[in-house]
């Protein structure tokens, strides 16, 4: 057997020595990886395990012998499911290893930009101490309305940091899901998000990426929220049309931002459309980290290699996601 892992730069020693104890050649590839070079080496390959890399209908093509393509996170957007489907090849995530990890890590750049903690650090290694003077002032959680768009597993358990854990009141965007099962997460439901927008102090994005959310956060939406108004994205960084936040971040009309992902990846400091944000003290940029937690990869890891067990023993694969791009799969599928 034979499995070829993208991305090899992000370090997954347990799934990468899982495969190995069970005899099979696993050969890992860079991010960036060429097409062509991708197609090689899963021309005679029996599993594709992916995170970032695209997986297009060329890549599935070139596969004659795959049995399996594992994205080892949560994201699909970059794999060509139909075009799997059509040679009745299962794709699978891990849907469920990081929802409450990246929540906290959200809900860390909330508090660090409520608090001001970049700049004051910053200030604290200048200077050696400050002063309470104005510029420094932090603002509360308690008592703030903070404005969810996506109300899923990850927005929920965001939800109860902010709303049980702070005490603020939490408001969520969501056509999907009803304004009782809402309430029952203690989310108030607005069908609108203009509307929620005008309202929040906080905004924070938990939406998968689709043609219906792409850049579901653009000029129009970003002059809806106050000039005071918070922007955190953990999610996925098409949600947001990048020129239009760098225009409002240099235009003053954010009052901060924190972002752990991006449209294009990775980041740079030149001749990346988000170049502009680097240096900014009301701007947090972070390398994609928010799942990156010693539990949750354990957690990612076990799920992994079991659904590649699964694979490599013509078992039929477990879908956890209720994602319907994956729920439409016919061939070789178990829903749990």
């Amino acid at each position: 057997m034979k499995a070829v892992r993208t991305d090899q730069e992000i370090d997954c020693p347990e799934i990468d020595a899982g495969l190995r104890a069970h005899g099979v050649e696993l050969v890992t590839l860079p991010d960036g990886v060429c097409e062509d070079r991708l197609m090689e080496e899963v021309a005679d390959a029996d599993l594709l395990l992916m995170c970032y890399t695209p997986i297009s209908a060329r890549v599935i093509s070139a596969a004659k012998r795959l049995k399996g393509i594992v994205k080892y996170g949560v994201g699909i957007d970059a794999i060509d499911i139909p075009a799997a489907s059509i040679r009745g090849i299962p794709v699978v995530n891990v849907p469920d290893y990081a929802q409450e990890t990246v929540a906290e890590g959200a809900f860390a750049l909330m508090i660090a930009l409520a608090r001001r903690l970049p700049e004051i650090g910053q200030a604290m290694e200048r200077e050696g101490w400050i002063w309470p003077e104005r510029r420094w002032l932090g603002r509360d959680i308690a008592g703030a309305t903070v404005g969810l768009v996506g109300t899923g597993k990850i927005g929920r358990s965001m939800a109860r940091m902010a709303g049980a854990g702070f005490r603020a009141r939490v408001l969520g965007y969501d056509p999907h899901v009803d304004a009782l099962e809402m309430a029952g997460c203690g989310i108030e439901k607005v069908d609108d998000l203009h509307a929620m927008l005008r309202q929040c102090d906080f905004v924070s994005l938990h939406t998968v990426l689709n043609a219906s959310t792409r850049h579901l956060i653009g000029t129009t939406e970003l002059d809806c929220m106050k000039q005071s108004a918070v922007l955190l994205n953990v999610s996925r960084g098409a949600l947001v049309d990048e020129a239009a936040l760098v225009d409002a971040v240099l235009a003053d009309r954010l009052g901060g931002v924190g972002l752990d992902v991006y449209g294009q990846e990775p980041l740079a400091k030149e001749g990346h459309p988000l170049s502009a944000l680097f240096g900014r003290t009301n701007v947090i940029l972070l390398p994609h980290l928010a799942f990156f937690t010693d539990e949750a990869m354990k957690r990612l890891s076990a799920d992994t290699l079991a659904r590649c067990h699964e694979i490599l023993q013509g078992r039929p694969i477990e879908i956890r996601s209720t994602d319907p791009r994956l729920r439409a799969q016919m061939q070789n599928v178990v829903f749990v």
